[in-house]
């Protein structure tokens, strides 16, 4: 028997799943999302949720808080046997979970107990992690650690950004979904208790974590690189004498395999090499790593070529963390 289902998600990573939803069997009955969002400028942020709801005549709800009394009784009302959740930001209380007949289920970008939290997909490239996936489980009241119902894995390829992961493991999550769906509805599924003691944690970004610090290796540095792609983006000082620092966003880079550069016990983190009018580079605590593509503060993204062009590059120029390079 079909299923009446109401969807809770709000960003991108939700939105694939949500589609798929209606061209099952089952009724999508509503949609919880977060309030408009008012941008610079008073622009309005495009929820391509709430758009696609109100395409299908699906009725849309927009609580601050989803725990409130009135909302649960909105809830109520439609009468709904299963909620299916991705990337909502809210916490959900005891009472709303009990309210869908077979509960709320949770799409999460990661493999549980790995990377619990808002931003699982940060960290797992953030901790070279070679493979990761989407875990379905049942919610309960405590941090992403209720019953599995069903997990899909890939492996993180070698230059993928969070941006391209992310995008790659939504679509993963939709086939899951289904299947998980109709494990429920047949009274088939089987829950997997996840072990405490394999808990990582992944909270929520914050700009600040996007400063680079050189003093890591050179694979530590192009994966915080890549982990902060698109955002909060993963940025730096540059630094010469006599002239002010400038913010520079290091939107690509890579490790060089093609050829090696001279080091001494002279170098120093943050060093930076011009190789040629192609390669430029940096000193890192263990290894050189190459710069791609970068975006000092208030232009546009542009190449090491056009960078090394337009910025003047001496033996003392480095690179600095933001403490180390305002700090002077």
């Amino acid at each position: 028997m079909p299923l009446r289902i109401v969807m809770l998600g709000t960003g991108e990573f939700a939105l694939p799943t949500f589609k798929s939803l209606y061209e099952t069997e089952h009724a999508v009955v509503g949609l919880f999302t977060q309030p408009d969002r008012t941008g610079r400028g008073h622009h309005q942020h495009v929820n391509p949720l709430k758009e696609l709801a109100l395409q299908q005549g699906t009725e849309v709800f927009q609580p601050k808080n989803i725990n409130q009394s009135a909302v649960l009784a909105s809830l109520r009302d439609l009468q709904a046997d299963l909620a299916v959740v991705a990337a909502y930001g809210q916490i959900l209380s005891a009472e709303m979970l009990a309210i869908p007949r077979l509960g709320a289920i949770n799409l999460h970008a990661s493999l549980l107990p790995r990377h619990c939290g808002a931003a699982p997909i940060h960290y797992a490239i953030l901790a070279g992690d070679k493979t990761t996936g989407v875990t379905i489980f049942q919610i309960e009241p405590q941090l992403d650690a209720g019953l599995i119902l069903g997990a899909v894995t890939t492996d993180i390829e070698p230059e993928e950004t969070t941006g391209m992961l992310h995008d790659r493991l939504a679509k993963m999550a939709v086939p899951l979904t289904q299947q998980v769906i109709n494990q429920l509805e047949a009274g088939t599924s089987r829950g997997l208790s996840q072990d405490p003691a394999l808990v990582t944690l992944a909270p929520k970004m914050v700009k600040a974590l996007g400063d680079i610090d050189w003093h890591q290796p050179a694979a530590k540095v192009a994966q915080h690189i890549r982990a902060m792609q698109p955002w909060p983006t993963a940025y730096t000082f540059f630094c010469s004498p006599e002239q002010k620092p400038i913010r520079i966003i290091i939107t690509a880079a890579s490790l060089p395999v093609e050829w090696a550069l001279p080091t001494t016990n002279e170098n120093r983190s943050g060093d930076i090499f011009v190789v040629d009018q192609h390669h430029l580079c940096v000193q890192t605590s263990a290894g050189i790593i190459e710069l791609l593509r970068l975006r000092p503060a208030g232009k546009r993204e542009m190449t090491a070529e056009e960078f090394m062009n337009g910025h003047q590059i001496t033996t003392e120029s480095r690179f600095q963390s933001e403490k180390v390079a305002l700090d002077k």
